[in-house]
């Protein structure tokens, strides 16, 4: 199959044949058998737990891959998993988190949690998820995630019948793994769940083949959180048929069977798990998870163009927060086996971009997907015309409108080329009308029946490439992970000197984002910033949401019907970041103004700067995410 480079391409490859009749696995157990009969000796994933490139790591070809996810797969089911039950995982990257991720997807239903959220959360989505087995971590030194997969079940998630423990010291030498056993923490939560070694019991099942049938049909699989705080927590139902399409559509980017691709990106969320690994899995390519926190651990960036040269990686899978890191240490390493980057996760800004292609002598492929759509929607071709600022074409199958809705869902008009509005998509990948688990959120989330409102905003050009131009939705994405506001804005709200909350992110060179508040507070009443930073430590549990900056204001940007007009409170955490940073440098440039440019987003207006500056004002500029332009003046 050829990889499509224009819209004409894509066109001509969907023309070829519907979806539906191409000569695909229809399930993710018999793609990877596939996988096993054509490529069973070559290298299927690898993960090493340390950064050094010189250190151990542990690779599986496909024949061991399909082994170990059969063998996993009949663990679940002989555990009472049948195709409608759920087995969650709790866990950083490992060999074992891609078996149980594949494992749990062909016995039942798989559902990934992300180890960063805080126990109340990890038990909501165990409770709503119906979760009967849970894979964690057995205790570990330097992680807390066995005792918080404890203190989640325990008081939230009864539910949860088995719990599976991956032991990491397997992973160490002597006497590396003799000190980690010796250092191992207690893990003193109490619960009813029965606790098993994942690995002895994985090892207890036949590895040939299924021990029930795999059926073929096409069926929920997966159930992936994607933000939300109050009431029933947002799962959105992925399906085998969406799963595989997304393997095989990033496989037409040119993710083929020869490439080596380094994902430093967390199997908790879909990027990973379906761009990345599926692709892996459709194409029959080999997948390097470095280090179980990927770009979080220790010494991934420092080591990270060694990583690339040890494992000869084509392609890499990065985020803007990750690029911005990068530019800052030596690339001190042969990495001439690189053809591109693949980015997602949030818009990356123009002067980043370039910045990086310059350096590293290598294309940025920046694309766009969402969770609720089993992630990929678009992406820049690797041999067609890439667009700067542009999230590239849509991939073949993926239909994407601009369009205008009302309040309600409704269709207002479609916006023509160019135009602003609305991305709204149809395709495999679209569960249409059954997005969430929960059926009230599916209300008011398709337009005429089947196509998917994503919340965002963009346009598309003549020559169909997509371009993203700012949220509808509020979440803040600090080091991409969703943060809502309301874990902000209610806990500050409860003071009862506070009138208004207004919580939004603030640009930062290495998480993107970070979450700050603007309050507005009582008539009449006083009360010092300090005061109530004090009050928001201790009302607010979710450490992704503790706010960098708090803000006293006189009085919120707020819209003809009261509500917080929040553009404004993101331009003024733009225009104080950059001043801040610009006075910390001692130059003496300043953003005169934040400016809201259609078709391309809010942009910083830069002043003052002496030509003799320009270049260092560049440099500090490039590792935020946000737009920038000289001023006229």
């Amino acid at each position: 199959m050829e990889t499509p480079n224009t819209l004409d391409d894509k066109i001509a490859l969907e023309n070829e044949m519907s979806w539906d009749e191409r000569d695909i696995p229809k399930t993710i157990y018999g793609l990877l058998s596939l996988r096993k009969k054509e490529h069973g000796d070559r290298s299927a994933i690898s993960f090493q737990l340390l950064s050094d490139p010189e250190s151990k790591a542990e690779t599986l070809s496909w024949a061991e891959l399909h082994g170990r996810v059969t063998q996993a797969a009949n663990l679940f089911h002989s555990m009472g998993i049948g195709k409608n039950d759920v087995v969650a995982f709790l866990l950083p990257n490992s060999t074992e988190t891609v078996v149980t991720l594949l494992g749990a997807a062909i016995a039942g239903v798989v559902n990934p949690i992300n180890p960063l959220l805080d126990a109340e959360q990890i038990g909501g989505i165990l409770k709503t998820s119906n979760a009967k087995i849970l894979v964690t971590l057995k205790p570990f030194p330097k992680t807390e995630i066995p005792q918080l997969a404890a203190r989640s079940v325990a008081a939230m998630a009864p539910n949860v019948e088995h719990i599976l423990e991956v032991d990491l010291c397997r992973y160490l030498s002597p006497p590396k793994s003799w000190m980690a056993a010796m250092l191992r923490p207690k893990n003193p939560a109490k619960h009813n769940a029965k606790v098993s070694d994942f690995h002895a019991s994985v090892r207890s099942q036949p590895a040939d083949q299924l021990i029930f049938e795999d059926g073929g049909e096409d069926r929920i699989v997966g159930l992936f959180h994607t933000g939300g705080t109050t009431g029933i927590p947002k799962l959105a139902q992925h399906t085998n048929a969406g799963i595989v399409f997304n393997g095989w559509a990033a496989e037409t980017v040119g993710l083929k069977v020869d490439e080596t691709v380094l994902c430093p990106l967390p199997l908790f969320h879909v990027f990973a798990a379906y761009p990345a690994l599926m692709s892996t899995v459709a194409s029959g390519g080999h997948i390097i998870f470095p280090t179980p926190a990927g770009y979080r651990g220790d010494g991934v960036f420092d080591n990270f163009w060694k990583l690339v040269e040890r494992w000869q990686a084509t392609f890499v899978l990065i985020v803007p927060t990750a690029i911005s890191a990068l530019m800052q240490r030596p690339i001190d390493a042969d990495i001439s086996s690189l053809k591109a980057a693949v980015c997602g996760s949030a818009t990356l800004p123009m002067g980043l971009y370039k910045k990086f292609e310059d350096a590293v002598g290598i294309k940025i492929l920046e694309g766009y997907g969402l969770t609720e759509a089993t992630c990929l929607v678009s992406i820049n071709p690797l041999n067609g015309e890439r667009k700067i600022g542009s999230v590239g074409l849509p991939v073949p199958y993926a239909q994407v409108r601009v369009l205008e809705c009302d309040k309600d869902g409704n269709l207002v008009r479609e916006c023509q080329t160019g135009e602003g509005g609305e991305i709204c998509i149809s395709g495999p990948g679209v569960l249409a009308g059954s997005t969430y688990l929960d059926p009230s959120r599916n209300e008011g989330l398709f337009v005429e029946n089947d196509w998917l409102r994503t919340g965002d905003l963009g346009y598309l050009d003549d020559d169909g490439y997509l371009t993203i131009t700012g949220r509808a939705k509020d979440l803040i994405i600090r080091g991409g992970q969703n943060v809502d506001p309301a874990w902000i804005e209610d806990p500050l709200a409860s003071h009862e000197a506070v009138a208004f909350v207004g919580a939004v992110g603030q640009p930062d060179p290495a998480m993107g984002e970070l979450p700050c508040a603007y309050v507005e507070l009582v008539g009449g009443v006083s009360l010092e910033s300090a005061e109530l930073a004090a009050f928001a430590d201790q009302k607010i549990e979710n450490r992704l949401a503790k706010p960098e900056h708090i803000e006293i204001v006189d009085e919120l940007p707020k819209t003809a019907v009261g509500k917080v007009f929040k553009p404004d409170l993101r331009k003024r955490a733009i225009k104080r970041v950059l001043n801040h940073r610009m006075q910390s440098e001692n130059l003496p440039s300043t953003v005169t103004d934040v400016h809201e440019i259609a078709n391309v987003g809010l942009s910083a207006i830069i002043a003052n700067t002496p030509q003799s500056e320009k270049e260092r004002v560049e440099q500090i500029l490039d590792e935020y995410g946000v737009n920038w332009q000289w001023s006229d003046q």
